[in-house]
């Protein structure tokens, strides 16, 4: 068994995780907080990624990306950056596929404070940004960490838009969901075993220390809503 496989996919975990909390904590407060007629159709897209296929998300990545269509070939032409089988575009399709792990559970957070807690940093002439850092998002710590956790493991067990977008190009692409799938293919079990067991642990590992951070016995999610906020 290498280890590459597994390395990459950690790198891909934690830097998909890291762009998502710079991308989604700005679409979730707004999801929570925004009356448009426009925030049903937002919210449908961004859950899109929880009932479609892997690979048709991949699919399309793969036809956007690609440096024969329109917006691969411009973003080629200009920047220099080819996405399609490359590690950049396994990034660029994990954040979308794993957006909903994030948003989500800091959008009920967001949406579960009083709105007495800004109306009262409003009062001190905070910022809404200020409001935002300061105030908001420490009371919803066991939200902000259920989505960074859920992101992480989510982008981990990928396999069909990290299949359609990077291939398997050995030390640049093969994740370790490809190379589970290549050893079974190839009949070697043991190496398959081993990969998997890395995985399983891992994950167990990682949802064990949320459930034990945010209350033994707990719910990550339900944990978002049942500590008292405070200014």
């Amino acid at each position: 068994m290498s280890w590459q496989p597994l390395l990459l996919t950690f790198q891909l975990a934690l830097a998909t995780t890291a762009v998502l909390l710079v991308l989604a904590l700005p679409l979730a407060y707004w999801l929570a907080h925004t009356r448009s007629r426009w925030k049903a159709a937002v919210e449908a897209l961004v859950s899109m990624p929880l009932v479609l296929p892997p690979t048709v998300i991949g699919f399309y990545f793969l036809l956007a990306f690609s440096p024969n269509g329109s917006f691969g070939g411009w973003i080629d032409a200009w920047l220099g950056l080819r996405l399609v089988f490359s590690f950049g575009g396994l990034v660029a399709a994990s954040v979308i596929y794993s957006l909903p792990f994030m948003v989500h559970p800091v959008q009920a957070g967001l949406a579960g404070l009083p709105p007495s807690l800004a109306e009262a940093s409003a009062l001190l002439g905070k910022s809404a940004w200020t409001t935002l850092l300061r105030i908001q998002l420490p009371n919803i710590r066991p939200a902000l960490l259920t989505g960074t956790v859920l992101s992480f493991a989510h982008t981990i067990g990928e396999f069909g838009v990290v299949l359609m977008i990077g291939g398997n190009l050995p030390g640049k692409t093969r994740v370790a969901s490809i190379a589970i799938y290549d050893e079974v293919e190839a009949l070697n079990y043991p190496a398959a075993n081993a990969y998997s067991l890395v995985l399983f642990v891992v994950c167990f590992a990682i949802l064990l220390a949320v459930y034990w951070v945010n209350g033994t016995g707990a719910s990550p999610i339900t944990t978002a809503f049942r500590k008292r906020p405070s200014l």
